[in-house]
């Protein structure tokens, strides 16, 4: 499995912006991915910044680059 730096890395280089780590995580929630819990997240049943819809096939994208779907 890719690191959310590899991903990030990727994104940047196909898509010229670098996403958000909170992104690459609702995403990896979104495709059925183990994603662990961070121990600062404030609300464990809702997400602070969902990861925007225009954005979202980019880093699928880069999940089916590294094998992960």
């Amino acid at each position: 499995m890719a690191t959310y730096k590899q991903i990030q890395d990727y994104v940047r280089n196909n898509y010229g912006y670098n996403p958000k780590t909170c992104w690459i995580a609702h995403m990896k929630e979104v495709c059925g991915l183990p994603v662990r819990q961070a121990p600062n997240r404030w609300n464990p049943n809702s997400r602070q910044i969902p990861c925007p819809v225009d954005k979202q096939s980019d880093i699928r994208q880069a999940f089916e680059h590294f094998h992960m779907l």
